[in-house]
């Protein structure tokens, strides 16, 4: 497993992002299936339900797995109609927040300052951020992967107060929903560009101790590939999540990581 400055190996972290999905008695059936999964010990396990459902998803859980909001405001709550703020996230139980999703960059419109913003109003609050990057596929085919992704990574190191609480996931927006996953190696490249990134634009120990998560298509059965790749922390689950022995084997899937070691 990857080390950190320290010596000590990197916590495996699983993310699962339920996205607008579900009613009340779906999530009780997730919910009942994640509670039974047997899950390594060894793994951050967070999960982000919509909105509507995180206190009855946090009053049913079990506290093996932390809890998630899908997004945040800018800053503390007031007359901001339809919007979430940090706090009232956080007095639910969360843990932490997903940000710069590609769906709140590309079909909402939220930009790169933006999101830097929600992301250190969230931080300042003493709630994690799951902070998102990724290529469009238009910008792979035109070779501007790393332009991309260092840009968005930028707007973040731009804002942050500091980088513990932090996990980046990295998610190609080609590869979301749409059934085509990176490669192994595509997902390492890009995953050892972005600790460079931080290596020479942060400090060497931001880079050897912030996670970096891989997620596009993530499922059961590609999961234990990806874990074996050195820099691969860990996942960002959409669809997959939604079905609980699948997200468990995706959890699992860090013993891939431990005997890649």
């Amino acid at each position: 497993m990857k080390l950190a400055a320290n010596g000590a190996s990197l916590m495996f972290f699983v993310g699962g992002n339920w996205k607008c999905n579900g009613t009340k008695d779906s999530i009780s059936k997730l919910v009942f299936d994640l509670n039974s999964a047997q899950l390594e010990s060894d793994v951050d396990v967070v999960v982000a339900p919509p909105f509507l459902y995180i206190d009855q998803v946090k009053n049913s859980l079990t506290d093996r797995i932390e809890v998630s909001a899908q997004n945040c405001w800018t800053g503390k709550g007031g007359a901001f109609t339809g919007e979430i703020s940090v706090e009232q996230a956080k007095d639910l139980g969360c843990k932490w927040v997903i940000l710069g999703h590609s769906e709140r960059r590309h079909v909402i419109g939220e930009n790169d300052e933006f999101i830097g913003k929600k992301a250190a109003y969230a931080l300042s609050q003493g709630v994690g951020v799951i902070a998102c990057i990724g290529e469009l596929l238009q910008d792979r085919e035109a070779g501007k992967t790393f332009e991309v992704c260092f840009q968005q990574l930028k707007a973040y190191a731009d804002a942050l107060p500091s980088w513990d609480n932090v996990v980046i996931a990295y998610e190609p927006v080609w590869a979301i929903g749409t059934g085509k996953v990176a490669t192994p190696e595509q997902a390492q490249e890009v995953h050892a560009a972005l600790r460079d990134w931080l290596t020479k634009n942060v400090s060497a120990e931001v880079a050897s101790k912030t996670r970096i998560i891989y997620g596009g298509s993530v499922n059961g059965s590609n999961s234990s590939d990806l874990a074996k790749k050195e820099d691969i922390d860990g996942f960002l689950v959409g669809g997959a999540s939604l079905k609980g022995p699948e997200f468990a084997t995706i959890v699992n899937s860090v013993t891939s990581k431990k005997v890649a070691a």
